[in-house]
Parts: structure tokens; C-alpha cells; sequence
């Protein structure tokens, strides 16, 4: 079976079962499913940005560099050959 198929198959299913719900039941199922997939939307979009994400600081750019720079420690050790 294609996925397709078996996507259509479960849904069928779901469809018997729920045709012995009322409709307050069947109304309210809908608006859980709906806000359901809002909030998958909206975590997609989330995720989306967060994979941009940007260095958040209350610094200058300038600032940042100097700190690291003064915050650099060398150990190398040379060996004499």
C-alpha cells in the first residue's frame, strides 16, 4: 500500500468512529483540531526563525570584540628540538 492509501484508510476509520458523536462533540473536536494545527504552524515558524537566530547582547559590536580580545589567554608551550 502506498502512503496514500494507508493515510485515507485511517481516516475512513476515524470518520466511523466519531459518527456516533453529537454534534456539540463533533463541534468541539473540530475547534482542538483546528487549534492543533495553528499551533503546529506556528511552532514550525518558530523553529524556522530560530535557525537564524542573531547574537543578543546589550553591547556594541566593538565592545564584544574588545572583551574577547582582552580575555584571550595564550598557554603554548615551545619545545626546544
Amino acid at each position: 500500500m502506498k502512503t496514500i492509501d494507508i493515510n485515507m484508510t485511517l481516516i475512513e476509520g476515524y470518520l466511523q468512529l466519531l459518527e456516533n458523536l453529537s454534534p456539540s462533540n463533533k463541534l468541539d473536536l473540530i475547534s482542538k483540531l483546528t487549534l492543533s494545527v495553528k499551533n503546529d504552524i506556528t511552532d514550525r515558524k518558530k523553529s524556522f526563525y530560530k535557525a537564524f537566530g542573531a547574537w543578543e547582547s546589550k553591547q556594541s559590536a566593538d565592545e564584544i570584540i574588545d572583551n574577547l580580545r582582552n580575555n584571550r589567554t595564550f598557554n603554548r608551550q615551545l619545545v626546544q628540538l
